[in-house]
């Protein structure tokens, strides 16, 4: 879906000012932006919703509340109540336009910042968010002893001492014990570490915001001068932005500084388009972070995908995870009819199947379909569990742990110039049957895969199958380590016979890769059959000899390796 196709006649324009909307006035926006919400719901035509520029705060006292169950968020254990604080909502939407004017969003407290719900046709452009008080608190370490770790304090993180314990918080939010990450600024990387400030026997507080972790044993892990420390409670009770059920939803020009939870979530929707996005901390505020986890994940969703012309830096997960669900067979009350459960702790509670959908029974083991049919009804027996009645018959042989995977919410995919970096984990993760496109990209020291194409039925129960995909003209700087490749093409599977491939026709062109150790692998493939990596730069120091060494496959077929370069650094 390209900008021009999702372009719509306004018919009308909206001023935010006359629903109440101040700029830079510390009032809450929120009942105003509802009720300007409202006002352009009650439209027939296109509708366009103009803001000043400048700052609006929106707080989640006032903020819509609603229960949604959300794709790879919280278990029940981690997370029993699936209300949503939503401080912008737009449900049954249709035909508009909100544009910010370069103004800034600023939210307060545990909030979704954005929700759709059956929408279709909206638009968002030329806006800025942020959070007052994100919920990853951040420090510098200016000293290092024998025994002891200096760090200041960000001005936007908070905390207070409780019976010699530290405790982080926020507003409506706090946190003592939590999941931390370091950032070297010089070097531009980001990535995961033991919690060390946990592991003091004693903490001191030499002057407003700064403080002294006292050591009885140093902390193995190294540690530096100038490091940023990011530290969150790891509890994804809310998203940066929900798209829910929605189609042809378009954010352009839009700057997204902070995100809680698992940011921009699609789900179940169709044909989104993110472009000209900048997901990096605002820069005033001098901050390392700006993503509570993943920056865009989107799952079951169908129709086209476009992330393009962005920058994603800083988050504490992911930049992007494209997929869908597994779920697994536990019961065949009738002839046609199956129960399928969600098997992760994080996903459930949401309707997988509808009426008409197409559906493939896949081997647990192999990953492979078996047997097809179709959605005739499809009934929520409890948060976990559901009642498929099928079009035909349930194949015989259906073994223990076999899982079904929703056929028609496959969307075609494409990535293509965009910029990441400060990632501690994967940039793109993707799977699925339509058309991929991954180009133009830069990855900038990723810790871990630049790409993973994964598909299991086992731990996360990612969905699916990649038969078209193409990695093209990207640049990947120093990406991955040792049993991290660049590229890994690696599905789950048990049974790995060459005559039975997960994935198939994987090109891999005109790409350059510059290795960040000798041991770093910049292929690892399995399973895969029709396998091209072709007129690819690979630059490395001069004990990689050839670049056959640097990359690893197991059961792979009608793999060509052609007129590929390497360079030494």
């Amino acid at each position: 879906m390209s900008a021009n196709q999702n372009e719509q006649a306004v018919e009308a324009d909206l001023w935010f000012r006359d629903f109440g909307g101040r700029p830079d006035s510390g009032e809450d926006a929120g009942p105003a932006m509802r009720r300007a919400i409202e006002a352009a719901a009650a439209m027939k035509s296109a509708v366009r919703l103009i803001l000043e520029p400048g700052r609006y705060d929106f707080y989640a006292e006032t903020a819509d509340k609603a229960i949604y169950y959300i794709t790879n968020t919280a278990s029940e254990e981690e997370n029993p109540n699936p209300l949503k604080t939503i401080a912008i909502f737009m449900k049954e939407l249709r035909n508009f336009t909100l544009d910010g004017n370069g103004a800034l969003f600023m939210f307060h407290g545990k909030v979704t910042m954005f929700a759709m719900d059956h929408c279709e046709a909206i638009v968002i452009q030329n806006l800025r968010t942020d959070f007052a008080r994100p919920t990853v608190v951040e420090m510098k370490i200016e000293d290092l002893g024998k025994d002891f770790i200096d760090v200041v304090v960000h001005p936007d993180s908070h905390y207070f001492f409780r019976e010699g314990k530290l405790t982080w918080v926020g507003e409506n939010w706090q946190f003592f014990e939590g999941l931390m990450q370091a950032c070297d600024l010089s070097t531009n990387t980001t990535w995961r570490m033991d919690n060390v400030l946990e592991q003091a026997s004693r903490i001191e507080e030499l002057s407003p915001r700064r403080l002294r972790f006292h050591y009885e044993q140093f902390p193995k892990e190294p540690l530096s001068k100038k490091w940023r420390l990011q530290i969150r409670d790891g509890i994804r009770d809310q998203v940066g932005m929900f798209i829910h059920r929605s189609k042809d939803v378009q954010l352009m020009n839009v700057s997204l500084h902070f995100m809680h939870g698992l940011g921009i979530v699609g789900q179940y929707s169709e044909n989104l388009s993110f472009s000209q996005l900048d997901l990096s901390p605002r820069m005033e505020t001098c901050r390392s972070v700006a993503a509570f986890a993943d920056f865009v994940h989107l799952s079951g969703c169908r129709g086209k995908i476009e992330i393009k012309n962005s920058r994603f830096v800083g988050s504490h997960d992911d930049v992007v995870n494209v997929h869908g669900t597994h779920l697994r067979i536990v019961a065949q009350p009738s002839p046609n009819q199956v129960v399928v459960r969600f098997m992760h702790a994080q996903t459930y509670g949401f309707e997988a199947f509808y009426a008409g959908d197409e559906i493939e029974f896949v081997r647990r083991r192999s990953l492979k379909p078996f047997a097809s049919s179709k959605v005739i009804h499809a009934e929520m027996l409890n948060r976990r569990e559901l009642l498929l009645t099928l079009e035909h018959p349930v194949p015989g042989g259906v073994e223990e742990g076999d899982v079904l995977e929703n056929v028609t919410w496959t969307p075609e995919v494409e990535i293509r110039d965009n910029y990441f970096a400060r990632i501690p984990t994967r940039g793109i993760l993707v799977t699925t049957r339509r058309k991929v496109v991954i180009a133009g990209n830069v990855f900038d020291r990723l810790k871990m895969s630049a790409v993973l194409i994964a598909d299991d039925a086992a731990y996360w129960y990612e969905s699916g199958r990649v038969e078209n995909l193409m990695i093209r003209e990207n640049q990947f700087i120093e990406c991955g380590g040792p049993g991290l490749p660049i590229i890994a093409i690696a599905p789950e599977n048990e049974e790995t016979e060459q005559s039975e491939p997960v994935h198939e026709n994987v090109m891999i062109l005109y790409n350059i890769f510059v290795l960040p150790t000798q041991e770093t692998l910049v292929l690892e493939a399995k399973s895969t059959r029709s396998l091209a990596f072709k007129r690819n730069t690979v630059r490395a120091g001069a004990s990689l000899v050839t670049i056959e060494d640097a990359i690893h496959l197991v059961a792979c077929s009608d793999v060509s390796m052609e007129e590929n370069r390497l360079e030494n650094l």
